[in-house]
């Protein structure tokens, strides 16, 4: 399936059920495991639980089987492993602690690489 069109069942899925700051990060120039990292937030861990369950049921509906979920059952992050897009839901505390928005963004990676060259 071609990279947009999953991104948007992606996204549909989680603009669905509500999903808090939906953010989709292009990291295909800097990791080599997806291209895409689609982030959102749930407010309580059944939202996040549910919000996951509903992208990994449209996104089987469509011919696409997610190669793996994780954190089910503690559902304060889960992960859902598309291999071209992996999407994390997140409570929000735990969004704030991880900052993947940050961790994985091009601009602050290429700084953190051209600081540490000198």
């Amino acid at each position: 399936m071609p990279l947009e069109a999953l991104k948007k069942i992606v996204v549909n899925a989680l603009e669905d059920l509500k999903a808090q700051d939906i953010k989709v990060l292009d990291v295909r120039d800097i990791a080599n495991f997806t291209d895409l990292m689609v982030v959102a937030s749930g407010s309580s861990t059944r939202q996040v639980k549910a919000l996951a369950d509903k992208v990994v049921e449209n996104c089987l509906t469509a011919g696409v089987r997610p190669l793996g979920v994780e954190g089910q059952q503690e559902a304060e992050w889960v992960l859902v492993d598309l291999a071209d897009i992996v999407v994390h839901v997140m409570l929000p505390q735990t969004r704030d602690f991880y900052n993947l928005e940050k961790l994985w963004s091009v601009d602050h990676r290429a700084s953190a690489h051209r600081a540490a060259r000198g």
